[in-house]
């Protein structure tokens, strides 16, 4: 019997997307342009979460915003309502975004203008937390909806990111999510990631939000 190679492609794949991130990554430090990777599943609230950002911090920090999506144009074409900088990624069917296509992005957006860039990444629990974006963190929404058991289903997603927002909390007195369950379940994963509750809707928790954004941005810009 002929002899069967095997071909790791997967592998190859990655590692070509680590050595593209790590560029982007030093391109960033060098032109102090903090970029936050934003993950969730569909209509988790990124583009919501997002907005309430823009709102509290456009004064502050020059902004732009990355949205991919597999179509449409329908996230970027209300940031950019709220007249700040937005490129659109359509992935063509991809469901997360890799470090070549970010940095287009932030080719398109001339970054290096800006000291902030959001990347809105697809919605999605798996994919997207396979690749390095080449972001300075990463960050992702889990709405009260989606139930407390999402760690235990997705660990990759909450074990890469830096800070994870539980969002649409208006919903826990009709809910049966178990805020306490959750937080175990999440540090028990990753122990130092930092857990926020807000509500796009009422505005719970926005200004905590903006804080944590704050917060990394200065500490990129003098680091």
């Amino acid at each position: 019997m002929e002899e069967i190679r095997l071909i790791e492609v997967k592998e190859e794949i990655l590692a070509d997307n680590d050595a593209a991130a790590t560029r982007t990554r030093e391109k960033l430090k060098r032109d102090k342009t903090f970029l936050l990777n934003l993950m969730s599943s569909p209509g988790a609230g990124k583009t919501s979460l997002i907005t309430r950002a823009i709102k509290e911090i456009r004064n502050e920090f020059r902004m732009g915003v990355i949205e991919a999506d597999i179509e449409s144009m329908v996230d970027s074409e209300k940031v950019a309502s709220l007249g700040i900088r937005a490129v659109q990624i359509k992935t063509g069917g991809f469901c997360h975004v890799d470090a070549s296509m970010v940095q287009k992005g932030l080719d398109a957006l001339e970054s290096d203008t800006l000291d902030l860039v959001i990347l809105e990444n697809v919605g999605n629990l798996v994919c997207p937390a396979e690749f390095d974006t080449g972001a300075i963190r990463n960050a992702m929404i889990l709405s009260v909806p989606e139930g407390d058991d999402k760690p235990l289903k997705y660990p990759l997603m909450f074990s890469v990111c830096d800070l994870v927002v539980v969002n649409k909390i208006d919903f826990l007195e009709v809910s049966d999510f178990d805020r306490k369950a959750f937080g175990n379940r999440v540090l028990s994963l990753n122990s130092g990631v930092r857990i926020l509750d807000v509500s796009c809707k009422t505005g719970e928790g926005i200004p905590a939000w903006a804080d944590w954004l704050r917060e990394e941005i200065r500490q990129f810009a003098v680091g």
